[in-house]
């Protein structure tokens, strides 16, 4: 079997549906043939190993261990799913303080035991915040740690094709931005319904306004649906797209779908939030976000909740506050 890299890969909360899955998903991409499965529940994680062992994948080098220091040491890749899973009548913002105490932990032990790490994508609840923490206090320059917010346009990809009978890759370029949560922003203005753009459909009998309006709502609930159809939080899609953004900073085929990434600019300050963005090897790239004034107004909001939250989390005391974040990471 061919691999990308032999460079390490790490996979953190592997004993758990996400963490497996992108285990199996690593190896079937052939990302890398050197991939350590890290959770601190020994028993399950042994035997997310085994199950992976009878798939008999060939040339590849599984290894786990409960210890971080042995689990980061040397790593260059990683996607942490280590967080708290969201229950039903939970929104990701009900695991704010557990998770994010958990990302403080995730960074400090980034800067302690893999400080040359290329790329981490964070994908625990609330993303946009755990991955802010982490980001924080591991050191890292702000290309090299996104979070999983493709998630939002894909099931807005998915709702669209569904609501026009067409194949899903033709509805193209669907974007929400800003949060990954209750507050994104559903934009109407970056899509295309088999090469027609939206905004000249919504309105009209083949998208009725009130259609529309239900579409955007069944967007921004689709991660609570998925609890509600299967009786747990989301594990096959968020294993996939997280896997796909780790394998991009790897040198595999670029991604271009929103990524959560550290912005500071003349938009908006100090946040990790979803953009148009690309990562490759080199890291994550953004854009401006350009819409109109409805969609704009839109992120306006979602960017003050996001800011909410994250001076919830440093009057909590897990992150200090923004004028010291330089004496943890000198990139911020």
């Amino acid at each position: 079997m061919k691999f990308l890299t032999n460079e390490k890969l790490v996979i953190s909360g592997a004993a758990g549906m996400i963490g497996s899955n992108m285990a199996q998903t690593a190896i079937m991409m052939g990302l890398s043939s050197n991939i350590c499965l890290y959770d601190i529940y020994l028993p399950g994680l042994e035997g997310v190993v085994e199950e992976l062992r009878h798939c008999a994948f060939p040339g590849i080098n599984i290894t786990f261990t409960d210890k971080v220091e042995k689990a980061f040491k040397d790593a260059k890749y990683m996607v942490s799913s280590g967080g708290a899973p969201r229950k039903a009548g939970m929104t990701r913002e009900d695991l704010l303080v557990g998770n994010t105490k958990i990302a403080k932990q995730l960074g400090e032990d980034i800067k302690q035991y893999c400080p040359d790490l290329k790329h981490c994508v964070v994908i625990f609840n609330p993303a946009d915040i755990t991955g802010l923490v982490a980001l924080v206090y591991s050191g890292l320059e702000p290309s090299r740690i996104t979070t999983l917010a493709a998630l939002d346009s894909t099931r807005l990809q998915s709702a669209l094709a569904k609501h026009f009978g067409i194949a899903q890759d033709k509805v193209t370029t669907p974007r929400t931005y800003g949060g990954h949560g209750e507050q994104m922003a559903v934009f109407a203005s970056t899509a295309k319904i088999d090469g027609k753009p939206l905004t000249d459909i919504i309105g009209t009998p083949a998208l009725t306004d009130e259609q529309w309006a239900k579409i955007k709502q069944d967007v921004i609930k689709g991660g609570a649906k998925i609890i509600e159809l299967r009786g747990r939080s989301s594990f096959q899609s968020p294993s996939y797209v997280s896997i796909k953004m780790v394998g991009a900073a790897m040198g595999a085929e670029k991604f271009e779908w929103p990524s959560g990434c550290y912005v500071n600019n003349s938009q908006f300050k100090n946040v990790i939030m979803a953009m148009p963005s690309m990562i490759d090897a080199e890291g994550v790239h953004y854009k401006d976000v350009k819409g109109n004034a409805t969609e704009m107004a839109a992120i306006e909001a979602s960017y003050k909740h996001l800011q909410a939250m994250r001076d919830e989390v440093i009057s909590l005391g897990v992150l200090p506050p923004v004028s010291e974040w330089k004496k943890y990471n000198p990139h911020l």
